[in-house]
């Protein structure tokens, strides 16, 4: 029988690289369009990813207004202007003694462009005695640009400030291109020469030292691929790079590059571009930076951890010198100015943690902004953000707090929040004792038990009943039992663990009495407290039961700057403000965010409380403010303890700040530690510093001050002993008339000179 024949092998072998080839083209061109739309869709969709800046006001100068000279140079260098030895470019200054000399930057705010200008200023004391012209002619006032103050960025934790190809200094430009890719406007993404060049050198180095890349591939890399040096990325490198120089412009390349470079590491957050670099590492604009500077950002590249200034100065140091001889080489600066640069220090600002980063403020206005626009909005399209941020508010808030915490438990914690009177703008927040960290804001989050500060609340509640109650109606300070669920007792003691019988209503909120207190809420009724305290401002709901009266609700101290501010301005209740005005990129108007401002007391009740608060720091539990503060400076004020002394609160304020501060330890252990003997030591540190008008004592219309004997709380005289001059609503006060026995008038209260 014939054998059956064999197929031919050789066919069957063409048939099988022949669907391996065409199976490999399909992969490779599938590859290919995935890589290119890659391409097209990423970096059309990465020019929109700019962060919303937030940004502190700006600062006002004109003759006049309150401003120490020290306070004036800290701001300047937070702003990243350097003092020279003559004012000649934008961002400089010159200071000889109280007179400076100061070269503005124009910047566009959202009324329109503000220009640079030369002026001269000068102080007597605390105060801006003269603002005028170098060149002469009158100066109203001066806008300083306002402080860039954080950003609110994407997920990945980059952060860019993008600029336009035509706003980056050409020297920038220039040099980078000679140190980086000389021939970038003659290859096509990859440069074979540059490649063959590096292979070269590391052959004969036996170890990679120089790469062959081209800007664009380094751009690729930096969006797109990680930093790993396998062969096979560098060879999906070069294909994209090859795609990117296909769809766009050398000029929209390098102005792609120039933004995305990646150039440092902050903490979790990536520094990339020139312009946020040389905020980070110079506080300064990307056009203001100096020779020497431009060379240290572009010696960078080649390795940003490798060269970090801070961390190695030395190796930034020497290879900026390099750059610099390339820059006097290829004579775009002379060789003395290359030697001049090569002998100077790097430059750089204080410290790699940005000073002008507060993280407690950026917090409350995220919060803030979230009620009102996406995050997708916040994090891509370059929102400009206004606030009512003061930085040298915040400045005096953190050294009061520092001052303080340095004495005190390394465990305790603190917060503050400081706010404008007259329109509940937020100046200042410390959320913590380590100030710049991210991490548990308590100014926002911690809500404890208010303890005293709730008093005020009680006390205006009852002076809203004027036919029941004036600051001379006389209460019991007796005993105090409240029968409660399960056959419990509320039983609350005043801190001096003694009763004071009758005492004036006065008297017993500036001495801080708890019996008395409790007591006196009661008899209006627990909810007429409850409703006075959200008439206030608070939103959150609190507890009527009679611990309400003493401090049984919490907040944070947000909430209760809230409350005060309200107080503080004279019964008018402005809901707490960051947030100004909402600029899109080019600087446009998107939204503002007026004062509210709601009448919610008489104003002629709260100077009755006003008189009461005054007298907590003068004669009550307050009186060690006076430790701090000059005699005749009027404030006002109130301490707060809770149970075991866990919490120690203070909030008070001034004719321009009102500000609330909080100890205590997380864990909520006791701190040892009254309202008094903590945070109305930092409280009073702060006012010292900061604090420029004192609180107005004029009495509204419809008040009128008596003299009354402070024992019995009757009518008395000027110069009877035991008088006070005290305030009443018209057609209310005593009617009967004390004995009087006349004394010297050396010995009258310091009321009768602040309210007569």
């Amino acid at each position: 029988m014939p054998k059956p024949r064999k197929k031919p092998r050789k066919k069957t072998s063409n048939h099988f690289f022949l669907k391996l080839t065409l199976t490999l083209s399909v992969v490779l061109a599938v590859a290919l369009i995935y890589l290119d739309a890659k391409v097209r869709y990423t970096l059309n969709e990465r020019q929109w990813q700019m962060p919303a800046r937030v940004y502190s006001h700006s600062l006002t100068l004109f003759e006049g207004r309150f401003l120490a000279p020290g306070d004036f140079v800290y701001q300047l260098r937070l702003m990243g202007y350097s003092e020279q030895a003559s004012s000649r470019q934008p961002g400089s200054f010159t200071r000889r003694a109280n007179v400076f000399q100061i070269y503005s930057r124009g910047f566009q705010s959202i009324e329109g462009r503000v220009e640079p200008v030369r002026f001269r200023l000068e102080f007597d004391d605390q105060r801006i005695k003269t603002l005028e012209k170098i060149a002469g002619g009158y100066l109203p006032e001066v806008e300083l640009e306002p402080l860039e103050i954080g950003s609110i960025y994407p997920s990945h934790r980059e952060d860019r400030l993008l600029l336009r190809l035509d706003e980056v200094p050409n020297s920038l430009i220039e040099i980078l291109l000679l140190v980086e890719d000389r021939r970038f406007y003659q290859h096509l993404g990859v440069s074979p020469r540059a490649i063959a060049r590096a292979m070269m050198v590391n052959i004969k180095a036996g170890r990679t030292v120089q790469g062959g890349s081209t800007i664009t591939q380094q751009l690729v890399k930096n969006v797109f691929l990680s930093q790993s040096r396998s062969l096979w990325r560098k060879a999906v490198e070069a294909i994209m790079a090859m795609m990117v120089e296909l769809h766009y412009s050398k000029q929209k390349i390098l102005e792609s590059y120039l933004n995305e470079v990646y150039l440092g590491q902050e903490g979790s957050r990536s520094i990339h571009g020139f312009a946020l670099a040389s905020r980070h590492y110079f506080n300064r604009p990307l056009e203001n930076l100096d020779a020497g500077q431009v060379a240290l950002l572009v010696g960078m590249v080649k390795g940003p951890s490798y060269y970090d200034p801070w961390r190695n100065p030395e190796r930034a140091r020497e290879r900026r010198n390099v750059v610099l001889a390339v820059m006097a080489k290829n004579q775009l600066i002379t060789p003395g100015q290359a030697t001049a640069y090569e002998a100077r220090g790097l430059g750089l600002a204080k410290s790699s943690a940005m000073e002008g980063v507060y993280p407690a403020y950026l917090d409350l206005v995220r919060r803030q902004l979230r009620r009102d626009y996406s995050a997708q909005s916040l994090q891509t399209e370059g929102m400009k953000i206004f606030t009512s941020f003061d930085p040298l508010v915040q400045h005096h808030a953190e050294q009061s707090v520092a001052r303080v915490m340095s004495g005190l438990d390394k465990n305790l914690e603190a917060a503050m929040v400081v706010v404008k009177v007259d329109t509940g703008d937020v100046l200042a927040v410390v959320g913590g004792r380590r100030m710049r960290f991210a991490g548990f804001n308590r100014a926002l989050d911690a809500v404890r038990p208010i303890g005293s500060l709730v008093k005020p609340a009680v006390y205006l509640a009852a002076l809203e009943q004027p036919r029941r109650y004036t600051l001379a109606t006389a209460i019991s300070d007796g005993p105090v039992e409240v029968a409660g669920p399960n056959n419990s007792l509320w039983q609350p003691k005043n801190f001096d663990k003694k009763s004071h019988g009758q005492v004036l209503l006065h008297r017993a909120l500036s001495n801080s009495y708890n019996q008395a207190t409790a007591r006196l809420g009661m008899e209006m009724g627990i909810g007429e407290v409850a409703n006075m305290i959200k008439r206030l401002g608070v939103k959150r709901v609190m507890p009527q039961v009679p611990a309400l009266t003493l401090g049984a609700g919490s907040l944070s101290p947000l909430e209760v700057a809230g409350m005060y501010q309200t107080i503080a301005a004279k019964g008018v209740h402005s809901p707490l403000r960051s947030i100004v005005d909402i600029a899109n990129a080019e600087g446009r108007a998107l939204a503002r965010y007026p004062v509210q401002q709601v009448p919610v007391v008489e104003d002629e009740i709260v100077h009755l409380l006003h008189y009461s608060l005054i007298e907590v720091v003068r004669e009550g539990t307050g009186k060690a403010v006076y430790r701090y503060l000059p005699e005749d400076y009027a404030v006002a004020g109130k301490t707060g303890s809770t149970n075991d002394l866990r919490d120690s609160w203070f909030a008070g304020f001034a004719g321009d700040y009102l500000a609330v501060v909080w100890l205590g330890h997380d864990n909520n252990k006791s701190t040892g530690l009254t309202g008094s003997a903590g945070a109305l030591k930092v409280w009073a540190e702060f006012m010292a510093s900061a604090s420029h008008q004192p609180l107005d004592l004029e009495a509204p219309q419809g008040v009128v001050y008596k003299w009354i004997d402070d024992s019995s709380g009757l009518l008395s005289r000027r110069l009877c002993e035991n008088s006070r001059y005290m305030p009443f609503l018209l057609g209310s006060g005593p009617q009967q008339k004390a004995d009087c026995e006349t004394s010297l008038p050396g010995v009258l209260r310091w009321f009768q000179g602040l309210f007569e």
